[in-house]
Parts: C-alpha cells; sequence; structure tokens
C-alpha cells in the first residue's frame, strides 16, 4: 500500500518495520555516504566545506553535485524534484518538477543541472510576506541549503532550500533561523576559546519531543470542528477522562502501536533519528523523540515527520491531532525543545566535566543562557504565541504564559554562593575554595539534580535546557531562532566585559570571569523560579519582579517592533527591521484567520447541527408529554414532571445559544471591518473570542440532556476511548 509527498508515496510498510534499523537508517538520504559514492573527490570537498565552514559552492561544482543527486535519485526511483521549504504559514511547501525534457529533435532525456539545484523561482504570490511584496511583485527565490541533505520522499528528489524575496528578505523560517545559528556559532567559539584553544565551531543542538493525540479516523470524520480547525470547539467532558493516571506510560494500544512501528520504519529510511515512544497523560495522546541533533537538521526532521505521520495514521484507518488544545478539560499537546551547544571538539557546553577549569566553562554557559533568558524573556514568550497554544498554556500540566528558569535546590545554592565572589582581584585561599568546593562539586550535583519541576516554561535538566512552552504544531525553528539570537548576544556582551577586565584591570582570565558571572546572577535571579507556576501567588510575584505575563497572542506579539528587538535582531544579523515588521503581521494574520474560522464552524454547529436537534428531542418529548396526557387527564402532570423539567432547560440552553452566536457573529463583523491588523486581533482576542466559552457552555449543557441517538456529533467517550 502507497501513498505520495504532494500525493507522497511512503514505503511499503513491510520494507521498512521488520528490518534491523542500523541496516535502513537514511536509506533514503543523500548525506556524505551517498556523496562519497556519487560525487568526485573535489565536489565532496566542496560541499563538506559549505556544510561545516559555511563556504560557496561554484556553478561547475554545483552542476556535479546536481549530476550525482539525480543519478542517485533515479536509482532509488525518483521521477520528480522540488524546492522543499518553509513559508510563514508554519509548514512546508514544494513544487514538484520531474526529471524530464525534451532535445530540440523531439527526444526525450531525463535533466536536473546545478542551476536546478541551487536556485528557483515558484509562484509566490499566495504565501503570507507580512507586506514585503505585492501580489504583482511576486518574485520569490528558493536556495539551496546544503546543511540539510536532499532526501527522497516517496518518488520525489526534496531539497531542503530556504525562501527570499527578489530583494533579499527572508520570507520563511529557515533563513533567519540559519543567521541565528551563524550567530552562536560565532559569539559560543569566541567564550569556547577562553577553556579550550581547539575550539573552531559550536554547533547549536535540539531534541524535540512531539506529543499529538492519535484517534480513529471515522469517528473524527464525523466532527466538521476537528476537520476544519483541529480541535473540539464544543464537547460535553467524558465521565472518565485522565483522572486514573492509567494512560500514562501504560501499555500501548494495538492500533496505535501498529502505526507507530509503520512511522518509525518511514522515519529510519528518512533519517529521522526517532528513538523512544510512549503513552501520554490524556487518553489516546503519545509522545516520541529522536535523539538530538544539529538544530537546522533536528527542525527539518520534525516538519517532515509531522507530514509523514499524517499519511502514516491515514493508512492506519487513524487522525493525528497536533493542535495544541484539542480537547477541553485533559492536557493539551506540546513540543519541548532540548537544547543545548556543542564543539566541535566534542565537548557539551552545558554539561560539567572532571576539571575546574570545565565546569568554570559550564558555569559559564549556563549562566549567561540565564541571563539571556532574563533579558529577552518577553521576546522569548512570543516566539511560542500561537491562536491555538494560547488554550494550552497555563492549563492542564502546560507551563503558565510567565517565563522563569528552574535550575534546581542545588544549583541555586552553588548562584547563590557565587554571588558572594569577592570584587576584583581573588585571594589564592578564595580561588581554591572556589574551584574546589563550589565549582567541584558541581558534577555530583547534577547528579543528585533531576528535574522535578513539570510546570516550568524553561528548565534545566542535567546538560540542556528544556523550552517547554513550546506547542506541538509549532514551527521549532522560530523559538530556535529567538533562542539562539539571544544567547549569541548575551556571549558577546559577556566577553566584551571579560575582556574589559582583563585588560584595564589587570585581572586573571578566571578572575575576570567570575567577576562577570557574579554579576550576572545577581542581575538575573528574578528569572528564577523552582516553585509551582499553577500558583496562585506565582503570578503576583511574577509581577512584583516585573517579569511579562502576556496570556494571548496579541499581546505577546507587541514586543517584536520594540526597538529592543528590532535593535538586537539587527546587531546580530538575524532579520531586518523590515522582516520583523512582517513576520508579526503575518502572525496577528493568522491569528485572526484562525479565530475566524473556528467562529464561523462555531456557527455552522449551532445552526446546522446542535439546533435541530435539540429541537427535534424537544418534538419527541411533547409528543411523549401529549400522549400521557390523553392517557391520564389532568393527572399527566406529575407522571410527566420530568419530561417537562428537560424540555424547559433544553428551551432554556437553546435560547441561549442562539443568542451568543447571534451576537459572536455580529462580534467578527465589527472585528473584520477593522482596519488595521493590531486592532482586529485585538477586537478578535477580546470581543470574539469570549463569546466561544459562552456558546460551548450552553451546548454542552444540551449534550447531557439530550439522548445519545439525538446528539449529531461524536462524543469525547468516542474520541477518546475507542483505541
Amino acid at each position: 500500500m502507497t501513498l505520495s509527498s504532494g500525493n507522497p508515496q511512503l514505503q511499503n510498510p513491510s520494507e521498512a518495520s521488520y528490518t534491523r534499523r542500523s541496516e535502513i537508517f537514511a536509506k533514503h538520504v543523500f548525506n556524505e555516504d551517498r556523496m562519497q559514492q556519487y560525487l568526485t573527490q573535489d565536489a565532496f570537498k566542496s560541499v563538506k566545506g559549505a556544510i561545516y565552514a559555511g563556504s560557496k559552492i561554484d556553478r561547475k561544482i554545483a552542476d556535479q553535485v546536481a549530476e550525482a543527486m539525480k543519478a542517485w535519485a533515479i536509482s532509488m526511483g525518483a521521477t520528480h524534484y522540488t524546492h522543499w521549504f518553509q513559508p510563514l504559514t508554519g509548514a512546508t511547501a514544494e513544487k514538484h518538477d520531474a526529471f524530464f525534457d525534451l532535445l530540440p529533435d523531439g527526444r526525450a532525456i531525463e535533466k536536473f543541472g546545478g542551476n536546478q539545484l541551487v536556485q528557483q523561482e515558484p509562484d509566490a504570490s499566495s504565501f503570507p510576506s507580512g507586506g514585503i511584496r505585492n501580489t504583482f511583485e511576486a518574485r520569490g527565490y528558493t536556495a539551496w541549503d546544503p546543511t540539510s541533505p536532499a532526501f527522497i520522499y516517496g518518488s520525489t528528489l526534496c531539497i531542503p532550500t530556504i525562501f527570499v524575496s527578489y530583494t533579499g528578505e527572508a520570507l520563511d523560517n529557515k533563513a533567519p533561523l540559519l543567521r541565528a545559528l551563524h550567530a552562536v556559532d560565532e559569539a559560543a567559539t569566541a567564550v569556547a576559546r577562553y577553556f579550550d584553544k581547539n575550539v573552531n565551531k559550536v554547533i547549536a543542538t535540539l531534541g524535540w519531543e512531539q506529543e499529538y493525540f492519535l484517534i480513529d479516523k471515522a469517528v473524527a470524520r464525523t466532527r466538521p470542528d476537528i476537520l476544519m480547525s483541529g480541535r473540539t470547539l464544543i464537547g460535553q467532558a467524558s465521565a472518565k477522562g485522565q483522572q486514573l493516571d492509567d494512560h500514562y506510560f501504560g501499555v500501548i494500544p494495538a492500533r496505535a502501536f501498529r502505526f507507530m512501528k509503520d512511522l518509525e520504519g518511514e522515519c529510519m529510511l528518512l533519517g529521522i533519528p526517532v528513538k523512544t515512544r510512549h503513552n501520554e497523560v490524556a487518553p489516546n495522546q503519545f509522545e516520541l523523540a529522536p535523539v538530538f541533533e544539529e538544530a537546522n537538521l533536528a527542525v527539518d526532521h520534525n516538519l517532515l515527520l509531522m507530514d509523514v505521520m499524517d499519511k502514516v495514521a491515514d493508512r492506519n484507518g487513524l487522525m493525528v491531532l497536533f493542535h495544541e488544545k484539542p480537547f477541553a478539560g485533559i492536557n493539551g499537546s506540546g513540543k519541548h525543545n532540548n537544547w543545548s551547544l556543542s564543539t566541535d571538539t566534542g565537548s557539551n557546553l552545558l554539561s560539567p566535566g572532571s576539571t575546574p577549569m570545565k565546569n568554570l566553562q559550564f558555569l559559564t554557559f549556563f549562566v549567561n543562557t540565564i541571563m539571556a533568558v532574563d533579558k529577552y524573556e518577553e521576546l522569548l514568550r512570543s516566539s511560542i504565541a500561537s491562536a491555538s497554544n494560547d488554550h494550552r498554556l497555563g492549563a492542564n500540566e502546560a507551563p503558565p504564559a510567565i517565563i522563569s528558569i528552574f535550575v534546581g535546590k542545588q544549583l541555586s545554592e552553588v548562584l547563590d554562593e557565587l554571588e558572594g565572589v569577592s570584587q576584583g582581584k581573588l585571594s589564592p585561599e578564595e580561588k581554591t575554595e572556589l574551584k574546589l568546593n563550589v565549582v567541584g562539586k558541581i558534577p555530583e550535583i547534577l547528579l543528585d539534580n533531576t528535574d522535578r519541576n513539570r510546570t516550568s516554561p524553561f528548565a534545566f535538566t542535567g546538560n540542556k535546557f528544556e523550552m517547554r512552552g513550546v506547542g506541538s504544531r509549532t514551527n521549532c525553528a522560530k523559538p530556535m531562532t529567538v533562542l539562539n539570537t539571544i544567547v549569541a548576544s548575551q556571549l558577546i556582551a559577556f566577553k566584551s566585559e571579560v575582556d574589559t577586565l582583563i585588560r584595564k584591570k589587570k585581572l586573571k582570565k578566571d578572575e575576570a570571569i567570575f567577576n562577570v558571572l557574579r554579576e550576572y546572577i545577581k542581575a538575573s535571579k528574578r528569572i528564577r523560579f523552582d516553585g509551582d507556576g499553577y500558583s496562585g501567588q506565582w503570578e503576583a510575584e511574577a509581577a512584583r519582579r516585573k517579569l511579562s505575563n502576556n496570556k494571548n497572542t496579541p499581546a505577546a506579539l507587541e514586543i517584536l517592533t520594540q526597538e529592543s528587538s528590532l535593535e538586537l535582531f539587527k546587531n546580530m544579523g538575524v532579520l531586518t527591521e523590515k522582516e520583523v515588521r512582517a513576520r508579526k503581521e503575518v502572525e496577528l494574520e493568522t491569528y485572526i484567520l484562525q479565530t475566524q474560522i473556528e467562529g464561523r464552524v462555531l456557527s455552522e454547529l449551532v445552526y446546522n447541527k446542535i439546533i435541530p436537534a435539540c429541537i427535534s428531542y424537544q418534538n419527541s418529548l411533547l409528543q411523549n408529554i401529549h400522549g400521557l396526557k390523553e392517557v391520564y387527564g389532568a393527572a399527566h402532570k406529575k407522571l410527566a414532571a420530568a419530561q417537562l423539567n428537560i424540555l424547559e432547560a433544553c428551551a432554556e440552553h437553546l435560547q441561549q445559544l442562539k443568542e451568543k452566536t447571534d451576537a459572536m457573529t455580529e462580534a467578527r463583523k465589527v472585528a473584520n471591518a477593522t482596519q488595521k491588523v493590531e486592532e482586529k486581533a485585538v477586537r478578535y482576542c477580546e470581543s470574539v473570542l469570549p463569546y466561544f466559552g459562552e456558546i460551548r457552555y450552553h451546548a454542552d449543557r444540551l449534550e447531557r440532556l439530550l439522548s445519545d441517538e439525538c446528539w449529531p456529533l461524536a462524543k469525547y467517550r468516542d474520541l477518546l476511548f475507542i483505541k
């Protein structure tokens, strides 16, 4: 059985599912092994130089690479190629062209050259650009990203690319990510060389954890809200939910297990190193996680994975829900981003070592990351903002909208001790005390410092930071761009301060580092919080600490165009002011459209499903009451008391349901008439969205009153417990 990309043709499950993974891993990827087989030595060196050093590939070499890719792809059964890119829709895009052309004499040949590999010009007029391009100036260009290897998806050779306008502005999520990764590489390398002169490159790594719901496809298709918006807009809670905790880490249901096995086989062929699978907390909720990778490649793999998951689920009679909050009253889904920095010498900069100098290196990057998040916490919050994630943040174990950092009691004590470091030069005794009894104990501390706080938005978990606020369908490129940018900026400032102390104050290197870290620890103390993010006291305490608390997307995105943000992105070479403003506009437009679609779907559900069902049920009650009256006369009132109560309750909720739905429709009309995108988004957030909850309340009360035969939609018990 096969499916395809675009119309993607996935592999026969038997090819991938029952073979040793090491034998099939990356079989469909044009990686270094394939390059060595198909490229000349010069071409191979040139591509490796582009991957690891950022050097340019000249056109002659590009022609050789294209010819090699074509030969390999055709040998693997590919018939088409595409530039695979990430427009500002949050998903991926592709336009397929055949390895095919005609000679002047009419003969057919397979053709794919350096020009087609390096650059294409898709019709880009319908992609969001935030005003960067007018429709009549629709030229957008995709350009090859050699750092992410090409792969075969079905019968198509997919070439990862960036997407830019004719004038060079980024129209995608990949180009800014690559710029941010370059910035953090340069900044972190300079600081890492304080501790190891052999370091020439620092790589940001990412390990995402993909949460998702898996439901029966036939049942899901009876729900217009799931089909159109990815979540249930109405639905009475099931009598049983997640309260027994019997699904979490339980035995994986048989259908889900078959899906996972099938999916993992596809992932192996595509070089996606999935490793972990398990049941999550909510019924029919699951998680998978890979081995961590270089951040750009990890982002590409996550986007590809979500597409593969959709298709594998479909052929297994299932549907995957990536919405952050598809069901009310139970856990939503996130995509925890585990981030760290690694050197080309094999050292994880966020992992302590066996010597005081290695531990000082760890502290340097650890404290600078905390300082970066403290300085730009509101900007980091903006990177995870979306209409769908707004429903998840702060609910059912999801982290709150307030950004804080959990480091654990023991590491907090280390930081508290470092606050007391003497200013200026350190005495020999203080140096010994620091290196042996403070810095020297860090490895022992981390052995017993496992993460015990599941509500923290940004937690240190032993050798990495885990960013937990990222939504399950978010493109990881967005938070990774911001995180790597702010850390790069902070490391540049740190190095400047340390070098100044060494040069002007004549401090030794380790003294200068301790002095700067001491001030950073003091300055960033407000961002550290090891308590319960759900407690009412934390919100008040966060306000006292002057931490932002942006509970919705329009509020969260305001920071993007503030001077500090524009200056940061400009100075780090990640985004121009024009690009930042365009992205904010696109994000707000997306928020408006998603909320608008949900409002329309909700109106359709009310008028086309719920009102007719309720009237039908009322008629059956009236018929029953009338029958009792005919048989029992005046005595029927006592006998029909329950029916009359239900009839009245139905009428009350039905009236309120219609009134709230009509009011919501009018509020949408007012919002739609608003011209400025910022004001329009706020109107949708403050004037339209509140009606959703009110409409849902009355719809859910009616679901409780109507019989199963009359209720027109699949219920939560069907969606969550049909395995």
